[in-house]
């Protein structure tokens, strides 16, 4: 499975969890039973380090958002940031280019006309502040 295939997995993931009163344990245990839903380890690493991080990522979705609230974000671009923001600061080994690409070509096959270009500049204004040798806000 590709890197690519995994940041779709943990996206499906992700996206599931925003609705779901369960927790990720259990998220992923029921796609693989229900839906023959075989996660990657990439996937899992991510979704749980997503998962463990998601006040400290909401947090920085929300100081780049400028005058948009949480609440106004779609629930793709926001799962999508959420990922994407825990890839950059877990996996220093991933160029942040490929991270934001691949966002953005999650958000292009699910979500509307303007989630892409939304994500493209969170993204960038994220990375702006971010040590990219440990992935940390300066």
């Amino acid at each position: 499975m590709t890197r690519s295939e995994s940041r779709e997995q943990a996206f499906i993931l992700n996206f599931e969890a925003q609705f779901a009163e369960r927790k990720i344990d259990e998220i992923i245990e029921l796609a693989g039973e229900m839906r023959e839903f075989k996660v990657s380890a990439f996937a899992k690493n991510l979704i749980y380090f997503t998962n463990e991080h998601r006040s400290e990522i909401n947090g920085i979705i929300e100081a780049h958002t400028k005058r948009w609230g949480m609440k106004r974000i779609s629930k793709v671009s926001l799962a999508v940031l959420q990922l994407a923001i825990g890839e950059i600061m877990q996996f220093d080994d991933i160029p942040v280019s490929v991270t934001i690409n691949e966002a953005v070509e999650l958000c292009k096959k699910y979500g509307g006309d303007e989630d892409f270009s939304f994500v493209n500049g969170i993204l960038g204004s994220y990375v702006k502040t971010v040590d990219h040798n440990g992935g940390k806000e300066e």
